[in-house]
């Protein structure tokens, strides 16, 4: 199982990256968040279910991982931007207007709470269904629909829509 873990794990990376960047809003952190996440997946290989979608396994890692992080050293988050290019969330050849837009978006996002965000990013972003958020994230399906719909109803209030 360790094999089948090792070669799924570079197609993975951005994505983790990504939900981690969102997660801590700190590039240092979130490259250490990634590189945990990886190694306690090839340690717990024997754990993963064939079958089973490795990404939404590797969101459940390092969402675990980063409650350990917070709860341990006291990490705060939620006042910090996010670079639309860094994140991932623009290509390079993205134009202006596209960019200020998408720089707008990652403040209302980074505003919402962590747990709304987390669920906004793995629904909005990575496209996983209520019920795979819900695994990855280990919460009730309701609580998944209830922090989207939550998160969703504040983005449009504070962006005037």
């Amino acid at each position: 199982m360790r094999l089948v873990i090792a070669k799924g794990l570079p197609d993975q990376i951005s994505r983790l990256w990504r939900f981690a960047m969102v997660r801590c809003a700190d590039r240092a952190l979130a490259d250490d968040l990634v590189q945990a996440t990886c190694v306690r997946a090839l340690e717990r290989a024997a754990q993963f279910i064939p079958g089973s979608r490795l990404d939404n396994w590797l969101f459940a890692i390092l969402d675990s991982i980063w409650r350990n992080v917070r709860r341990s050293q006291g990490v705060r988050n939620g006042n910090g931007l996010i670079d639309v290019a860094e994140a991932g969330l623009a290509s390079g050849d993205a134009d202006e207007e596209t960019r200020l837009q998408l720089v707008d978006v990652v403040r209302l996002i980074a505003a919402l709470p962590e747990g709304q965000r987390s669920v906004l990013l793995l629904v909005c972003i990575e496209g996983l269904s209520y019920e795979e958020t819900a695994q990855a994230l280990a919460i009730p399906v309701g609580t998944v629909m209830s922090r989207l719909s939550s998160a969703r109803s504040r983005m449009r209030i504070a962006s005037g829509a």
